[in-house]
């Protein structure tokens, strides 16, 4: 399986270890799907005793999330510092990187890469609510397996995945572990720390069995390079990032990245992002007449009050007086 990206295939390349009898796998989805449809009953139940409405939960057992999306409108941004592996109970995600849209199902596993940008939209599908689990593998986690795994010095030139969302073929390892952590969406049942930490071992261990590219993938744990700041924040200005987010992504800390900074812009970091979304926001409005209400979020700000705030104090005008 694979997806594609800028007209090429990521396609995860089969391991010997990965091939699987097919009875077994079938037996152990049948097994997930029955025991998660007691269970989605029982928190169905919950949910209309209490008017709870829309239903939006998600329970955090040492990086390993465990979510539900019930109103059919969740949108978020996606940048994780770390490599995760999602995997879809029931409903559908959509994963948007700009240029294509990554459709992932009932019973279908994607892994997401380190530091990768993409839009997340978790829906209802064939009747059926959002449902997931998100594993994220930490650089301290896997410092430790490393050294668990005893796998030796990797070559500096070892072939990696391509970078992107890659979808994973189905196999008895994913649907075993998956099945094993069905209980747990039963938030009455609260797992252990040291439980979940089997579960993040077992998981990478699955990806390992797939494509023997994960290993210098993963476990790379060489510094980032520092990159453009500039470079970085135009193509970025628009996105919720924090400045400690920022820094991290251009191979920084907070200190080197506002140092770094001041030798290429008389503004400081702060007053440069709100320049630059006013200057992109007045672009929108004046070339396309849109609303305020229309592009205030597209460009980065939160609200609409502060947003003609800033733009009145920037031009000199409202920015409603551009649709005059």
């Amino acid at each position: 399986m694979y997806t594609q990206r800028g007209g090429r295939e990521n396609r995860v390349r089969p391991s010997v270890f990965a091939k699987c009898n097919l009875s077994r796998r079938v037996m152990a989805e049948r097994f997930l799907f029955a025991n998660f449809a007691i269970l989605i009953y029982r928190i169905m139940a919950i949910s209309t005793e209490e008017n709870l409405g829309p239903m939006k939960l998600i329970f955090n057992y040492n990086n390993v999330f465990f979510s539900f999306f019930y109103d059919d409108l969740s949108g978020c941004i996606h940048r994780s510092r770390e490599y995760a592996l999602n995997y879809v109970y029931s409903g559908e995600m959509i994963l948007d990187n700009g240029t294509e849209k990554i459709h992932v199902r009932k019973g279908e596993c994607v892994f997401i890469p380190r530091d990768h940008h993409i839009t997340m939209y978790k829906k209802t599908y064939d009747g059926e609510r959002y449902c997931g689990i998100f594993l994220m593998f930490t650089r301290n986690f896997l410092r430790e397996m490393y050294g668990k795994l005893s796998l030796g010095r990797i070559k500096a030139k070892a072939e990696k995945l391509p970078e992107g969302v890659i979808k994973l073929p189905k196999t008895v390892e994913l649907a075993s572990l998956f099945a094993s952590m069905t209980p747990y969406f039963d938030p009455e049942v609260k797992p252990k720390d040291s439980f979940m930490e089997l579960k993040l071992q077992e998981g990478l261990m699955a990806l390992l069995a797939i494509d023997e590219r994960f290993v210098p993938t993963m476990f790379d744990f060489n510094e980032p390079w520092k990159i453009d700041i500039l470079g970085f924040m135009e193509e970025n200005f628009m996105y919720d990032l924090s400045f400690e987010e920022i820094a991290h992504y251009t191979g920084r800390s907070l200190a080197t990245f506002k140092r770094d900074f001041k030798k290429i812009s008389e503004l400081t970091p702060e007053k440069w992002l709100i320049k630059k979304r006013l200057e992109k926001a007045y672009e929108l409005m004046k070339s396309g007449k849109r609303k305020v209400v229309e592009v205030y979020a597209e460009v980065g700000f939160r609200n609409p009050s502060h947003f003609s705030t800033a733009f009145k104090k920037e031009f000199g005008m409202a920015p409603t007086a551009l649709m005059n």
